[in-house]
């Protein structure tokens, strides 16, 4: 086995003729916190969709738990069962509870006993701070009390890696703490992370890793310590002056 869960090699995206990402090579290790940063259409997000081939890459390998799932001949279904996925949009199913929402993939795709899933659903909405919410409608819900049953919902397929896209970005100031501290909780588990967000001061407190990306290319990475506060690249301090 690798000694990374997820490898990246020499990884091309491209949308017609535009090149989104441009060659990108990187190594996260079991249980690592890595949070990327950067001006908006600079690929992170396209990244993150290309790391449990919700977008094909164009070109280049992508390596979960030592197999190379951007070969077409590997079941990426199973694989990325163990990729939990939360979106800047919650991407709840209005017509089902909050329950009905966590249970699904996990009888569906797991074919896990109904009773078996419900009570793990149970499980992980307590721990996000909803047990109350299990009958509830998504649309009942703040857009805060949304995104966590949408963490929920990763968590109770039993991921080996969370992947975050900019999970605050569609929610009021005032709701964007809840989510993060949550998150925080699970980096402090050991759960390996990849987040793409905007927020500087998790990044700077959660983060083991820090990448900065601009223009499809990764211009600079280190520890929080290190970017922020001794950023080598002209771009990386540019964008820093911007954003803190």
């Amino acid at each position: 086995m690798s000694e990374f869960l997820i490898e990246t090699k020499n990884l091309y995206k491209y949308f017609g003729k535009n090149e989104v990402l441009k060659g990108l090579d990187i190594q996260i290790k079991k249980g690592e916190v890595v949070v990327m940063i950067g001006p908006s259409g600079s690929g992170k997000s396209t990244f993150l969709r290309c790391m449990n081939l919700l977008e094909a890459p164009t070109k280049g390998e992508v390596y979960f738990e030592g197999t190379n799932i951007a070969d077409k001949s590997v079941d990426v279904f199973s694989h990325r069962e163990k990729m939990g996925m939360v979106f800047q949009q919650f991407n709840l199913f209005p017509n089902m509870t909050v329950l009905n929402n966590l249970i699904l993939a996990p009888v569906q795709n797991k074919k896990m006993i109904k009773a078996e899933a419900e009570k793990k659903a149970k499980e992980m909405l307590s721990r996000v701070g909803l047990e109350d919410k299990v009958n509830a409608y998504p649309q009942s819900l703040s857009g805060g009390q949304q995104q966590r049953v949408a963490i929920a919902r990763a968590l109770t397929m039993q991921p080996d890696v969370m992947l975050f896209d900019e999970p605050t970005s569609a929610l009021d100031p005032e709701m964007v703490g809840e989510v993060l501290s949550i998150m925080q909780e699970l980096a402090l588990e050991g759960m390996t992370m990849v987040v793409v967000t905007h927020e500087m001061g998790f990044a700077r407190n959660v983060a083991d890793r820090v990448i900065f990306m601009a223009d499809g290319v990764i211009v600079e990475q280190g520890t929080p310590n290190q970017v922020f506060d001794h950023p080598q690249e002209q771009r990386t301090q540019d964008f820093l002056s911007k954003v803190l």
